[in-house]
């Protein structure tokens, strides 16, 4: 079976709830989804899935995001695993050189006024913001902490940005995209505009892919792939109530993020493509809250994922479509229960999924 993997926006929450997802996915299935033929990620996607392809089994994010240590494992530059950050990218330090003055982007801002039925409406208004003022420092180093090489030994982990010149998508790591450190695309997929500064890459700039699609589900058209397994942080099939206006902005969010991921998947299926679609509940959306960039909750998040979207899985239409999956290495699917178990470090983990 050829597996497409799929992990959507969400900021700091939607990286936890992918983090429980991911647990879920693999416990529920027995499979490994480091395994998957195409790992394609969209900004707090893009770190989640970076972090699977470097090796790095969801069990050992979610132990390692309650505080827990591994005795004597390090890390991709040889410091110890214990002392690398828990945060989950919820650590925001000012730029010294940012202005936020202006608007962000003027060739954007012609090319949507020009043309504005090529433009979604996220890539409109990221032209008119200004560029934030947020460092992606920690993010780099979340990923040089992780990662031993410039990218991952997976054949195909992709990492979904947008030129912030024309609001295009560019999909980092597949062939014929400019070529990029991993460290640079994951923070170019995580610059939301106004908010982090926007990342530099062979001379242009790029931001959050989630201008584009907070899925991208569809950049795996044409791959011939039996099934594509799809966790979005950003849409639900259990809308919140528009009790007050911030809510009711989440809700207009959530079925704008459903409907595009609605359409990406009906193309894929009409190639032939299985497509499992898994997104929060309305018991997600209350523990994650309107504000997903919260430093807040992380890891209740991450526990309410993993049942969550254990439901999910074994729902009868789901569980048929999962009975293909492989069998995985039972060490990368589930924490190891022996004692005398050595922690390898990250290289070697990463060596392991990219043999």
């Amino acid at each position: 079976m050829r597996v497409g993997l799929v992990l959507g926006a969400g900021g700091v929450q939607g990286g936890a709830w992918l983090t429980g997802g991911l647990a879920a996915l693999a416990e529920e299935t027995g499979w490994d989804p480091a395994t998957a033929d195409v790992i394609v990620g969209t900004s707090a996607g893009s770190m989640i899935g970076s972090l699977l392809a470097a090796g790095l089994p969801p069990w050992f994010m979610v132990a390692h995001s309650r505080g827990e240590s591994f005795e004597g494992m390090t890390d991709a530059q040889g410091e110890l695993a214990a002392d690398a950050d828990r945060s989950g990218g919820a650590r925001f330090k000012l730029d010294p050189t940012a202005l936020p003055l202006a608007p962000g982007s003027l060739p954007l801002i012609l090319r949507s006024l020009a043309k504005p039925h090529r433009h979604t409406p996220a890539a409109v208004l990221a032209g008119w913001l200004p560029r934030g003022v947020i460092s992606s420092e920690p993010l780099r180093e979340i990923i040089r902490s992780s990662v031993p090489e410039a990218w991952t030994g997976h054949p195909n982990h992709w990492v979904v940005a947008c030129d912030y010149s024309t609001g295009r998508r560019v999909v980092f790591g597949r062939r014929g995209a400019p070529r990029a450190k991993l460290e640079d695309a994951v923070a170019a997929s995580c610059a939301i505009p106004g908010f982090y500064r926007p990342v530099r890459i062979g001379g242009r700039l790029y931001v959050d892919g989630g201008l584009w699609s907070t899925s991208n589900l569809d950049v795996l058209r044409g791959r011939k792939l039996d099934l594509v397994i799809c966790l979005n942080p950003t849409s639900t099939l259990h809308p919140l109530r528009a009790a007050n206006p911030f809510d009711a902005f989440s809700l207009v969010f959530n079925r704008a993020s459903g409907r595009r991921l609605g359409a990406e998947a009906k193309r894929l299926r009409a190639e032939g493509t299985e497509v499992v679609l898994v997104q929060p509940t309305q018991r997600d959306l209350e523990t994650m809250g309107v504000n997903l960039m919260s430093r807040r909750n992380r890891n209740r998040v991450i526990d309410v994922a993993r049942e969550t979207v254990a439901e999910q899985l074994a729902d009868r239409g789901n569980a048929v479509q999962l009975e293909g999956l492989p069998a995985g290495d039972p060490d990368m699917v589930r924490r190891p229960e022996r004692p005398s178990w050595e922690w390898p470090g990250i290289a070697e983990l990463a060596a392991r999924v990219a043999a």
